[in-house]
């Protein structure tokens, strides 16, 4: 049976660069530096009627680099900095490059979790990202896409919807040009 509540649309995030300072291969919570201005960001579009979800390669994992343990230690301190229910959920691919990978930015396969788990509407929903992956995993999935400058996303070669400083412009962007 079909459910008949409208669906909802989202804001699908990076995290490495997007969200937080990208540490290399990031696996303690003392590496943890939000960026500035994030936490209001996610705020006024949670306030508007977004999902907030991040979407996160996590290769480290698969290479021997750091453990899942690990990386929930590192989730749980972005979540303390971020603040309280600001985050919907998180979804993570612990794969490596040269793993086949459906989860795996640029694939679709955590977005399309999210979207089912959720009840997302994608066609309203945009993806913000730091890399190239980012944003065409967005394409292929039938999102918007944001690329911000605070991780590689000045040497990134791509065509993105928007191009923002970092989450704060893309919120800007977001509640100026899309309906919630």
């Amino acid at each position: 049976m079909t459910s008949t509540r409208a669906k909802s649309p989202a804001v699908f995030v990076d995290r490495d660069g997007t969200i937080m300072h990208d540490a290399d291969y990031c696996s303690r919570p003392d590496q943890v530096r939000v960026f500035d201005g994030t936490s209001a960001a996610l705020r006024r579009l949670k306030k508007a009627g977004y999902k907030i979800i991040v979407i996160t390669n996590q290769s480290g994992i698969g290479r021997g680099y750091f453990s899942e343990a690990q990386y929930h230690a590192v989730q749980s301190e972005l979540l303390s900095q971020i603040g309280e229910g600001l985050i919907d959920a998180a979804y993570f691919c612990p794969d490596t490059p040269d793993a086949p990978s459906t989860r795996r930015k640029p694939e679709t396969g955590m977005l399309l979790e999210a979207a089912r788990d959720f009840e997302i509407d994608l066609g309203r929903s945009v993806m913000v990202g730091d890399k190239m992956s980012d944003i065409e995993c967005a394409r292929r999935a039938g999102t918007r896409s944001i690329l911000v400058t605070t991780g590689y996303g000045l040497s990134e070669a791509c065509a993105p919807d928007f191009r923002a400083s970092g989450v704060p412009e893309a919120a800007d962007w977001i509640l100026r040009h899309l309906l919630p």
